[in-house]
């Protein structure tokens, strides 16, 4: 058998001068060579275990690669699969591979061999990879079938009001909510949309910013999902004519998911809305959200100031409230005074004191701002700036010697100014306060693992972008799609800044009411990207392709 380190070196994943300081470390740490040479970064964990495979004569498969085979993945349940780390990806000639972290698990050979009836052939792959592939292969859809059977029959009951099987942690209605969540987790979903209609219930994604349709359930058993989620939610069950708002937590593979709940009667019954909320989405450093280098400068001169007003806009869902907690973490500090007021609160940052804003107590944006200016503030977060009054006294605060930052719905940086004005605010406090504006979009990341290089006529791109056209163009990427992706071609976002530093120039145009056209002029020949020109930067790069960059900017 041939020694770990002989293997890596022919390989290349190692030198010569790597492996003897690895046996040197080996030796003081008294642990494996292989853990070593991973614990030192000489080589990763999939390295190790391909050559650990091929130490041992078996094969090694990169399950992000690999044409699993869904028939082989359904033999299996998936509590099989995960319980052993297991997944089978082929049936050839009666046999059965089985991708496993640790082939030498006697006991899911033997388990797996007696389910299907087949003999194992055990195949190696990394242990993140195969809990990946389990993920994406092991759907709950066999399970949810089976449960739908059994809800069947409690949702005449629970449709008239008898709560028991909803409340009951075994009950089936209980588990395909909870596999509902569990599922929308592990695929990344932004928001689960539970949608009544004529002759069924359907479920569905939103995942990178579009939709997918997952499931599609029998229609009796609408009242006993919707109930389900409303006590969960500690949302009124009985109340079936109004929108109600609620929230609960759910623990998935040890950490601890928020989601937002919204219910909306329609005319085939209520629409169950959940916005998940991933607290690690808080903890987000401004480097991790793709702000390039010259906007980065901008944006820092902003928010190191003391005082003033920074407005981040665009439509919903496209990242606002993100880039504005990624901020506050970036400046709040012990000896800073940060208070927010939101509505809701989405997410729990130790440090930072959080409002929401209660208008049945009369708690209201406005309200609470005026209540927290008289809380010695240093930061004050706005979650919306919604009406004049709100925007009045954010403004004035600006003024007086805080930072405030808050949102704005429009369509780019300069409307902000002119959408203040109509507000009526006079022109020039919106001139004096505003030291910065953020428009923002969110879109999709090119799957780094399937993208495809092509060319395009310069001709066909949009005039925003100003590229001569006598200038060819490098080759740039497109999605292609793989198993990955979920052959979408796209994994992950990115976002597109436009940052609008307020000069002189655009404080002037502001107190005389110029257009927004206008302002946007005097901010681009003061040097401001705007939304295209930042995206297609990013195309360029080859972070998101140039079809996604005319869907979410037009």
């Amino acid at each position: 058998m041939k020694q770990l380190g002989t293997i890596l070196l022919e390989d290349g994943a190692l030198t010569e001068d790597q492996l003897v300081d690895a046996i040197d470390e080996q030796k003081a740490r008294g642990q494996s060579l292989g853990r070593t040479l991973v614990e030192m970064g000489y080589i990763s964990e999939g390295q190790l275990v391909r050559a650990l495979a091929s130490q041992v004569g078996m094969e090694f498969v990169e399950l992000a690669d690999y044409p699993v085979d869904r028939a082989a993945v359904a033999l299996v349940p998936g509590a099989v699969c995960r319980r052993h780390m297991a997944l089978p990806i082929a049936m050839r000639d009666g046999l059965i591979h089985v991708a496993m972290a640790n082939p030498g698990n006697v006991v899911a050979v033997d388990d797996i061999s007696t389910i299907t009836r087949m003999r194992v052939i055990p195949v190696v792959a990394a242990h993140d990879d195969v809990a990946a592939a389990i993920a994406r292969y092991v759907r709950s859809d066999a399970e949810m079938e089976d449960l739908q059977e059994s809800i069947e029959t409690e949702a005449s009951s629970l449709d008239n009001e008898d709560l028991s099987s909803a409340a009951d942690d075994d009950a089936p209605i209980v588990r395909f909510v909870n596999l509902l969540i569990t599922q929308a987790v592990q695929d990344r979903a932004s928001d689960i949309h539970i949608e009544p209609a004529e002759h069924d219930l359907r479920v569905r994604y939103r995942i990178d910013g579009v939709l997918h349709e997952m499931q599609r359930a029998p229609k009796a058993i609408t009242g006993g999902v919707i109930s389900r989620l409303k006590i969960m939610s500690d949302i009124d069950i009985a109340e079936r004519r109004k929108p109600q708002d609620g929230r609960l937590s759910v623990n998935h593979e040890g950490r601890k998911i928020d989601l937002r709940v919204a219910t909306l009667p329609t005319v085939w019954g209520e629409k169950v809305v959940m916005r998940i909320l991933d607290n690690s989405t808080a903890r987000l450093a401004l480097e991790d959200l793709g702000i390039r280098e010259n906007n980065q400068r901008i944006y820092a001169g902003a928010y190191q100031k003391p005082y003033g007003m920074i407005l981040v806009t665009g439509p919903t869902g496209s990242g606002k409230s993100t880039t504005l907690y990624a901020t506050l973490n970036q400046i709040s500090k012990p000896e800073v005074n940060v208070i927010t007021v939101e509505d809701p609160v989405e997410y729990r940052i130790p440090g930072i004191n959080q409002v929401q804003v209660n208008p049945k107590a009369g708690l209201t944006f406005a309200a609470a701002l005026r209540s927290i200016l008289r809380a010695d503030p240093d930061v004050v977060l706005v979650g919306e700036v919604r009406d004049g009054e709100t925007a009045q006294i954010a403004i004035e605060a600006a003024l007086t010697g805080h930072l405030v930052l808050s949102t704005l719905h429009t369509n780019d940086a300069p409307s902000a100014m002119t959408r203040l004005i109509e507000m009526d605010i006079e022109p020039f406090l919106v001139g004096s306060a505003i030291d910065c504006v953020v428009a923002q979009r969110l879109a999709r990341r090119l799957c780094d693992h399937c993208a495809v290089e092509h060319r395009i006529d310069p001709h066909d791109l949009p005039p925003a972008i100003r590229w001569n056209p006598n200038q060819s163009i490098p080759p740039i990427l497109r999605p292609e799609g793989c198993q990955r992706c979920s052959n979408t071609g796209y994994r992950g976002r990115v976002a597109l800044h436009e940052i609008m530093p307020i000069n002189e120039e655009i404080e002037r145009l502001t107190v005389a009411r110029a257009s927004s056209a206008e302002i946007a002029n005097a901010a681009v020949d003061a040097g401001m990207e705007t939304l295209i020109q930042d995206g297609w930067a990013k195309v360029m790069d080859g972070t998101t392709s140039l079809e996604e960059l005319l869907r979410v900017v037009k």
